[in-house]
C-alpha cells in the first residue's frame, strides 16, 4: 500500500467577511442611488442587503440602512416619474 501526498487545495472561506462587504456595498449603492441611476442601484442595494441579512452579517445596521436607502431610491424614482413622466431629472429644472 503506497501513500500519496496530495497538494492541499486552497479555497477562500466565505462567511462573515463576505456578508459584511455586502452590507457595506448595499449602503453605499443605496446612498449613491439617491443621486444617480436609482433605477439600477436601488434594486441592487435591496438585493445585497437582503442577502447580507439572510446570511447573518455582523453589520446588521448597515444592511438595514442599505435596505432602507434602496427602497428610498425606488420611491424617489416613482416620484420623479409621477412628476414629469421621465426617468431622469435635472438640477436646472
Amino acid at each position: 500500500m503506497q501513500l500519496t501526498a496530495e497538494a492541499p487545495t486552497r479555497t477562500r472561506p466565505t462567511g462573515r467577511r463576505d456578508t459584511d462587504g455586502m452590507a457595506v456595498a448595499s449602503f453605499v449603492l443605496g446612498l449613491v442611488g439617491l443621486l444617480v441611476m436609482n433605477v439600477f442601484l436601488g434594486p441592487v442595494a435591496i438585493v445585497l442587503a437582503g442577502l447580507a441579512l439572510w446570511r447573518g452579517t455582523a453589520r446588521r445596521g448597515r444592511a438595514l440602512l442599505g435596505l432602507g436607502l434602496g427602497v428610498a431610491d425606488l420611491v424617489v424614482l416613482a416620484a420623479l416619474v409621477a412628476a414629469d413622466g421621465t426617468f431622469s431629472w435635472s438640477i436646472t429644472g
